[in-house]
């Protein structure tokens, strides 16, 4: 069972094609999602990118860095990407796309827990913490991708 389980949702006055293209690049993160410090490809994928395995360095507003690694299990362009993390983190992101008439629907879930001895050890007391620190990141992201699309971001949470 996960140690935190997040939800969240962006709406991006774009087309759905156009959001996909760039949440679907994981490679190309840093260039617009503020925190994301480095993305290196360690296996490149099949059709839809399935079985690419990449390696994800984080940095937030707490001090300190995070480093794990995606494998793409599942990719229904342009409506679903799911990717298992392993490394600091270990679980499961899921985001779906929906197409609605204020634009693109993005709805994150982040399933994971920590594997880092002392952050399982603040766990008890410092989940608020993680959990601010994580919707501070996904703001930022929310943030970036309506910049990189030249579109208003509709909403976030």
């Amino acid at each position: 069972m996960p140690a935190y389980s997040f939800l969240t949702t962006w709406c991006v006055a774009a087309p759905i094609q156009e959001v996909w293209n760039v949440i679907s690049a994981s490679d190309r993160y840093p260039e617009w999602w503020k925190g994301v410090r480095k993305v290196s490809e360690l296996e490149p994928g099949g059709e839809h990118g399935i079985g690419a395995l990449s390696r994800f360095e984080w940095r937030s507003r707490l001090p300190y860095s995070l480093t794990f690694d995606m494998r793409v299990t599942r990719s229904e362009p342009p409506y679903l990407l799911e990717a298992h993390a392993s490394g600091e983190l270990d679980g499961i992101g899921i985001w779906r796309l929906y197409e609605s008439p204020a634009g693109t629907a993005l709805i994150y879930s982040w399933d994971v827990s920590t594997t880092r001895a002392w952050m399982n050890l603040l766990a008890p007391a410092g989940r608020r913490i993680f959990a601010w620190n994580h919707d501070h990141v996904m703001r930022q992201g929310a943030r970036g991708l309506a910049d990189r699309l030249g579109a208003a971001l509709v909403a976030h949470d």
